[in-house]
């Protein structure tokens, strides 16, 4: 279906409109500074920061860097539709797939097949954020690992904020080569390089390396210094195992598989690691009731192993297979859904045509902007597919489709203050590229020179924070980071092309860190916890975990760029 678009002049975004790079780059940090502030100081609800943030983006597109009106509304608009379809689509198809499974009556059954794996909840934690989650951020990505794993931690026991708290934190070192790989092959693509072989090792490496801390973190974040020194081996174990498949793998002409083959290899690792060794210092709790997906009352924090009741009905292997059903849907479909040639079928699907408004909209290189066209990919995003093992697992399960559907309806009311969250903040990273104030925040961070590399990772983060996806960042910042490897290359000791491959890696590897920070990623945990609003609490106590992480790739980066850590360099 065409649509025509109407004739605007074209607009180029300008990076420094004020004439001074560092007050252009003030000017265009004003949103990111209203977000921060009006979600985290003064803890607005998060729609009403979003909404707010972007409108504080427009008002600087138009004034300061010459966007027409028109076509900043334009833009926002396309990037709000964004939002909602495929990211909303995406969480609420997760939300429904969980939700199916409550009230099917089989979630039960799904906490205590995990205790056959072990009773204490850390452990269990561990395997489904860091090894399951990254199992599902390899297949789905967009949100959706992020959704189903805090409402699994619910299951086992955790009250709801610590349960979106240590989801999103795990979700950070498998988000490089999610959705299949596809984050860093943009980056290599959008960098101007020829073989995506030239960044995915560095990315990887650098990713890897976070592996030898993330899971420690998790234990500090579920039990505090009485987790971290009763789970660490555990702990070890699982980041060791995640972490050298990573950098093999990534490595490879199999990179798009890395997280597969990570998570695969940590889960059965760590299980064959509890076979000889048991946490200690566990007490007893009781998990919560459960309804409609979300805790009747918070789980006890005092005690970390969980025990079942005697009058539940005995957990059969039958009734395990049957609880497992929905993850297991998950793994088959996506498995299915990422082989080549299907994968090609579901994006011939994709519907494109000219947004409105937008006709004349360039990029900085002079090139038409990407966003001249929408696409709408119906069938090649996982919302589709999780829709798919929703209803498979009704079906499954003998529920009516009447159900099934009715409980779909239930959690779209819920969401609908999620959703506009969602729109607004895609509303606000659309607006804010289109117009040059993302690449003015960029080319200030690039001017620090020979000792940019210890901040290359700044940027990934920064765009994925605002965009909410690594891939999104990537394209936007790649072909600045290569652009500023050509220039401080030759006077450094890395080279030209190797500092160019760096810089894409070390910015591809930031966003990992950004991805749990996102607005985005705060309301996707905030709904699966069944605590829309949330999103301002659970941003104050996770941040800081975001700016730890970020300075230690910061200094993994720009260590990289001298003789101390230039060999990991492929």
């Amino acid at each position: 279906m065409e649509f025509e678009p109407m004739l605007l002049d074209t607009f180029q975004p300008a990076t420094n409109p004020l004439g001074q790079q560092w007050l252009s780059a003030l000017l265009a940090a004003l949103p990111i500074f209203s977000m921060l502030i009006t979600l985290g100081a003064l803890r607005w609800k998060a729609y009403m920061a979003g909404a707010f943030s972007w409108a504080v983006a427009a008002v600087v597109a138009i004034t300061a860097f010459g966007m027409p009106v028109t076509m900043a509304l334009a833009t926002s608009t396309h990037g709000f539709l964004y939002g909602i379809f495929p990211i909303v689509w995406i969480l609420v198809t997760a939300i429904w797939m969980y939700e199916v499974t409550v009230h099917s009556g089989r979630f039960d059954d799904l906490r205590r097949t995990f205790f056959l794996i072990s009773d204490d909840k850390r452990v269990l934690a561990l395997l489904i954020t860091f090894c399951f989650g990254g199992l599902l951020e390899a297949l789905a990505g967009f949100g959706a690992p992020v959704a189903i794993t805090a409402a699994m931690l619910l299951a086992i026991g955790f009250e709801p904020i610590k349960s979106a708290l240590v989801a999103l934190l795990a979700n950070t070192v498998p988000v490089a080569f999610g959705a299949v790989g596809l984050p860093v092959l943009m980056a290599a693509k959008t960098g101007g390089f020829e073989d995506v072989l030239d960044i995915s090792p560095i990315t990887g490496r650098m990713t890897a390396m976070l592996c030898l801390v993330v899971p420690f973190l998790l234990l500090l974040v579920m039990d505090g210094k009485k987790g971290l020194k009763e789970v660490w081996p555990f702990g070890l174990v699982v980041g060791i195992s995640f972490g050298i498949t990573k950098w093999i793998v990534s490595a490879t002409p199999l990179y798009n598989l890395t997280e597969v083959f990570a998570a695969v290899v940590s889960v059965g690792v760590g299980i064959a690691f509890l076979k000889v060794w048991k946490p200690g210092g566990s007490t007893t709790a009781t998990a919560p009731e459960t309804s409609g997906g979300t805790p009747s009352k918070p789980a006890p924090d005092a005690g970390t192993t969980l025990t079942e009741a005697v009058t539940e009905t005995p957990l059969t292997s039958r009734r395990i297979v049957m609880a497992l059903v929905p993850y297991l849907l998950v793994i088959i479909v996506f498995g299915i859904a990422a082989i080549p040639p299907i994968k090609a079928v579901l994006a011939s699907t994709d519907l494109q045509f000219a947004w409105p408004g937008l006709s004349g909209l360039l990029n900085s290189a002079g090139e038409a902007a990407a966003h001249q066209t929408y696409t709408f990919a119906w069938a090649s995003t996982p919302g589709i597919l999780l829709a798919l093992v929703a209803i498979l697992t009704g079906l499954i399960y003998r529920m009516p489709l009447t159900q099934i559907f009715k409980i779909l309806w239930i959690n779209v009311k819920k969401m609908r203050f999620a959703m506009l969250t969602i729109g607004s903040v895609v509303a606000l990273a659309y607006v804010m590229g289109d117009s040059g104030q993302t690449l003015a925040l960029g080319l200030f961070l690039a001017g620090v020179g020979v000792a940019y590399p210890f901040f290359a990772p700044v940027l990934g983060w920064l765009g994925t924070y605002l965009t909410g996806s690594d891939t999104s960042a990537n394209i936007l910042f790649s072909g600045l980071q290569s652009g500023v490897g050509a220039e401080i290359g030759p006077g450094s000791h890395l080279g030209t092309d190797s500092m160019r491959a760096l810089l894409v890696g070390s910015s591809a590897a930031g966003g990992v860190v950004g991805k749990m920070i996102s607005p985005q990623s705060l309301t996707i945990a905030a709904t699966a916890i069944g605590q829309p609003g949330s999103e301002s609490l659970i941003l104050r106590r996770i941040i800081g975990w975001s700016l730890v992480l970020l300075v230690l790739l910061c200094l993994i980066s720009g260590l990289m760029s001298t003789p101390v850590l230039s060999w990991l360099l492929p």
